[in-house]
């Protein structure tokens, strides 16, 4: 295991000069060029722009999720780039929290077994169900624990989605356009709620969004277009 320094001290996330190609059929596809920045602990970092501009292969990379062509990738002051799969997949369940803007819920599972989930990953974090019932209640559902998505509205059922992605204590939770299936009203309260976790928590955001009240009230924006950081 390749280590950059502790992760007291270190980034939550680290690109280094990341580059991304596929190829298609004879050609290669360029999607990433040179990408490189990081985000701090307790640091909520904003990337915006186009669609297919990069952002969402950003985000995979940053979370171990997609791999880069070439640079490298810290997460939590570990080269991922460096690691066997099975050692990624026990980093990525210990270290990394996802929110995704189509919410990713099983629908037969109710909030809490779905929030659940992620203890049950071989190589995860294992903590007490308790931990469950605690984190939608802090996230204003601890009257809907027995609900399953189908009974809930977008809102609430984002509200799990976070909820399951803080179950870990990860390092990072990176999330991609988290507000995009809410209407505006909605979308209000749950970035409120990200930014009033982020304070009480510490917890570290790295954020792909669409939502300019979102990315106006972030750290710092990093701007993407045609693969490369702008700004």
């Amino acid at each position: 295991m390749v280590t950059e320094t502790t992760a007291a001290t270190a980034p939550s996330v680290r690109l280094v000069d990341v580059d991304k190609s596929l190829r298609v059929g004879r050609n290669t596809v360029e999607i990433l060029h040179g990408v490189s920045f990081e985000v701090r602990p307790a640091e909520l970092v904003a990337l915006v722009g186009p669609s297919g501009s990069g952002k969402s292969t950003i985000l995979g990379i940053a979370a171990g999720l997609d791999t880069a062509s070439s640079g490298s990738v810290f997460l939590d002051g570990t080269d991922i780039s460096q690691l066997p799969e099975r050692e990624l997949a026990t980093l990525r369940a210990r270290r990394v929290g996802m929110v995704f803007q189509a919410y990713n819920l099983l629908p037969t599972l109710t909030a809490l077994e779905n929030v659940e989930l992620p203890l049950h990953v071989p190589g995860g974090v294992h903590r007490p169900s308790s931990s469950a019932q605690e984190l939608l209640t802090e996230v204003g559902l601890g009257h809907r624990l027995h609900h399953r998505p189908t009974q809930l509205s977008g809102g609430e059922q984002q509200r799990v989605a976070i909820a399951r992605a803080l179950i870990t204590q990860p390092a990072i939770i990176v999330a991609d356009e988290p507000t995009g299936n809410l209407d505006t009203s909605t979308g209000d309260e749950l970035i409120a709620l990200l930014l009033e976790l982020r304070q009480r928590r510490g917890t570290t955001i790295l954020v792909a969004t669409h939502d300019n009240d979102l990315a106006v009230r972030a750290d710092r924006i990093l701007r993407v277009r045609d693969g490369r950081l702008t700004g």
